[in-house]
């Protein structure tokens, strides 16, 4: 079995957050995260938790940010349907 090499850099990563520094806290706490049991927001591919973590980081999905979406997506459709609260 061939093992596809993770093809995640830095550079994809630093372009959603400020500094090394932030991208090294939020990809080590969102891979203790995944390690501990949270769902991976991306395809797992038998990667590991950091690299998913990167992954994520690099195309700019967050916990927060699906939960955002997730919420205007609810309110989305209680304005269409007309049963807002």
């Amino acid at each position: 079995m061939v093992k596809k090499m993770a093809r995640v850099t830095v550079e994809d990563c630093l372009q959603h957050v400020s500094t090394n520094y932030e991208l090294v806290l939020k990809a080590s706490k969102r891979a203790r995260a995944i390690e501990r049991g949270a769902q991976a927001l991306v395809e797992e591919h038998d990667d590991k938790p950091t690299v998913i973590a990167l992954r994520e980081l690099a195309r700019n999905i967050t916990p927060e940010s699906v939960a955002a979406q997730q919420e205007a997506d609810a309110l989305n459709e209680d304005i269409r349907t007309g049963s807002g609260a």
